[in-house]
């Protein structure tokens, strides 16, 4: 019998290794706040805005309804309270603030060169005024803001997405009021004050209409519109800027309190501003 062929023997199975457990993917670091909860589009060059500690507070309205009003009480109950304030506005900025006055006495600027020395005015005090005050950890009480800048421009016809990316670097504010009344309403707080309507005010370059009134209110119609657009879109807070000074102010002061964590928001107005609380 021929010799039978000796099995070769069967490789035992490879003793199986159990795999490594996957690694947990990192826990990721703490998301740094998304530059659009400071923006409005793109950050403003060189400033890091963790380092500003104070608190920015805009106070929007058409022309008449009482922004200048509200903003001087603030100020004198603010520092009362102990915090420094700094204030800002229109055509406040050594700059081209000047320069805007005389451009707008003389009644000859065209709309588009306007808006842009307006937003020179603006940014010029962003970077002097407000960021070092907002550094410093003050108050800042703005009288109005690029608000009322990209409404007055998108009235005039000039493209809104041009004048939104034109302030894309403006810093967003903490609180935006809003003093909201009729134009009816605004014009004779006007003219009451100071017997006369400014050309710009009354919109009489857009020839809206031949009298003075009409042009007015229609004019501020517009703005309001515009503003009423934008409250939705950016979280104004609504006043009604047609009740008494005392309880507008009563109602600015309780949600500033709360924003800057003042107990008590009681506040009576020195001699100096007692003519303004009516």
């Amino acid at each position: 019998m021929p010799d039978q062929e000796k099995e070769k023997p069967v490789p035992s199975a490879a003793p199986v290794v159990p795999a490594p457990p996957a690694e947990a993917p990192p826990k990721p670091a703490a998301a740094e706040p998304e530059l659009n909860q400071f923006f409005f589009g793109e950050s403003l060059v060189g400033l890091d805005p963790r380092e500003l500690n104070g608190t920015l507070i805009v106070i929007e309205g058409m022309d008449g309804s009482g922004r200048s009003t509200q903003i001087a009480l603030l100020q004198e109950w603010l520092e009362s309270e102990g915090f420094s304030v700094q204030t800002s506005g229109l055509r406040r900025s050594n700059l081209v603030g000047r320069d805007i006055d005389e451009l707008l006495a003389k009644n000859a600027v065209t709309r588009l060169t306007l808006a842009l020395m307006y937003a020179t005015d603006f940014f010029d005090q962003l970077e002097h005024r407000i960021v070092p005050a907002l550094r410093a950890g003050a108050v800042v009480l703005a009288d109005r803001f690029i608000f009322t800048l990209i409404a007055r421009g998108v009235v005039r016809g000039i493209n809104r997405d041009y004048l939104t990316g034109l302030y894309a670097m403006a810093l967003r504010p903490n609180l935006t009021f809003w003093l909201n009344v009729r134009p009816e309403t605004a014009f004779a707080r006007e003219f009451k004050k100071a017997q006369a309507i400014s050309y710009w005010e009354a919109g009489r370059d857009m020839s809206l209409s031949h009298d003075l009134y009409w042009s007015f209110v229609r004019y501020q119609t517009m703005i309001k519109r515009e503003l009423e657009s934008m409250a939705k879109r950016n979280a104004f807070i609504e006043l009604d800027g047609e009740a008494s000074v005392p309880a507008v102010n009563k109602q600015l002061r309780q949600r500033i309190a709360e924003q800057l964590g003042i107990r008590g928001s009681k506040y009576a107005p020195s001699s100096a501003l007692a003519h303004l609380w009516r």
